[in-house]
């Protein structure tokens, strides 16, 4: 147990900065100690490797982070807005970063999804616009995105 006790590398940070590098160190140390799987969907685990798993994810977290997110399932996916972006650019970056950290967590997000998380943020004065991008049924976010930016690029210009 002493070694459950000790943080074996910087705890996730609150900002969720060193996100990135931290779910790697969680997954190389789970794996070391036989305790991989348990983080894993759908695993066979006892219910002491499991607890075992959760004690060390909870003494890696900032004391924040232990009660406000969790038990909420994605938090920055769920607040990502379009509308709260300066530009497209500005919002795409944000939405691959949160996506990549969502699938390095074994959550798989698809062109579909940030198609709706982008169709589904827009600006409530921009609903027309919506609808009108959603009438192209675009099928992959990337074509979105560059239309996007195109029309981004023509309205600054004039």
């Amino acid at each position: 147990m002493s070694n459950l006790t000790k943080l074996e590398f910087v705890a996730l940070d609150i900002s969720g900065k060193n996100y990135l590098s931290w779910v790697l160190d969680v997954e190389i140390y789970l794996n070391a100690e036989n305790l991989g799987n348990t983080i894993k969907e759908e695993n066979q685990a006892s219910e002491q490797d499991r607890a075992k798993a959760m004690i060390f994810l909870r003494r890696h977290l900032h004391e924040e982070l232990k009660t406000e997110y969790l038990t909420i399932k994605d938090p920055l996916w769920i607040h990502l807005r379009l509308q709260d972006f300066k530009s497209v650019s500005e919002y795409n970056s944000a939405l691959f970063k949160i996506s990549s950290q969502m699938e390095l967590s074994g959550e798989k997000i698809t062109d579909a999804d940030m198609l709706e998380k982008t169709f589904s943020t827009f600006h409530v004065s921009n609903l027309l616009l919506q609808q009108q991008y959603r009438e192209r049924r675009f099928t992959k976010y990337s074509e979105l995105i560059s239309c996007l930016l195109v029309a981004e690029q023509n309205n600054e210009n004039p």
